[in-house]
């Protein structure tokens, strides 16, 4: 991603702190130019990520799904910019206040977690309530998506879906080949009923999350079904799996190299 003029985002999701070392020096031997590592706020071991990051600096790292409150300062004193992930206006400035360096306005057409925002209202709110640099996420897959961000006052975007079926992402062929059959209206979105609204793919995991929430199971049993399901479906499971992509998806229509994505969102 950094050769090809992006700013690459490292996942921890899945890691531990000794995986996350070792992507850590892979990235920094095979380039020189910046990167960031995404910290899921809800994984058990983020204090271990944290930790480890604080001793060993990276350029930035992007938040979501919670509140960097707890290390926000910490990482910035010793030099590394924090990007939080945001649903809504609310959010927004919570984070001005706390004082991260730029904002991710994620609408609900993104795959993985989400708000109920969309991306071409939330963006403009979110550049009216705060002061900060706004970067826009959801539904954008080329240059067009680009400039419609740009014209609402973004200072850059946010890509996810178009990167799945990169050869270089890291997850099953049958995820990418899943990502590449998906139509405009694939995709739904569970874990409403756990305050926890997940974008996905639909498959048998899907229809038997909500034939179980249509039925009144309790928080264990929902649990039961997700939990651990993203990386059954990045190993390959996509019958079982959280297959999380955005709404887009149906736009996607090939395996090729991240350069070629990227020329595709700035071909200038």
């Amino acid at each position: 991603m950094a050769k090809a003029g992006g700013l690459g985002v490292l996942t921890t999701a899945g890691l531990t702190t000794e995986q996350l070392a070792e992507q850590i020096d892979e990235i920094r031997a095979g380039t020189d130019q910046p990167f960031a590592v995404n910290l899921m706020l809800q994984q058990p071991n983020i204090v271990d990520m944290v930790t480890y990051l604080l001793a060993h600096p990276v350029p930035a790292v992007t938040t979501s799904a919670g509140s960097p409150k707890r290390f926000a300062q910490q990482l910035q004193a010793i030099g590394t910019k924090v990007i939080a992930v945001i649903p809504n206006v609310k959010v927004a400035q919570k984070m001005a206040a706390l004082g991260v360096d730029a904002l991710v306005a994620e609408g609900m057409e993104s795959g993985g977690h989400i708000g109920t925002q969309t991306t071409l209202s939330l963006v403009q709110q979110v550049i009216n309530a705060v002061d900060l640099p706004v970067f826009a996420a959801g539904g954008i897959i080329d240059a067009k998506s680009v400039l419609a961000m740009q014209a609402l006052g973004a200072v850059g975007v946010q890509v996810g879906t178009a990167f799945l079926t990169a050869e270089e992402t890291p997850i099953s062929d049958a995820y990418k080949q899943a990502v590449i059959q998906a139509g405009d209206t694939s995709t739904v979105v569970t874990g409403h009923a756990l305050g926890d609204a997940v974008r996905c793919l639909q498959n048998s995991l899907t229809a038997k999350y909500f034939e179980a929430e249509a039925s009144g199971a309790d928080a264990k049993v929902l649990h039961g079904l997700l939990d651990g399901s993203l990386g059954r479906a990045i190993a390959g499971d996509v019958e079982h799996g959280t297959l999380m992509a955005g709404q887009i998806a149906g736009m996607v229509s090939r395996i090729e190299p991240v350069a070629s994505i990227v020329h595709r969102l700035f071909p200038n």
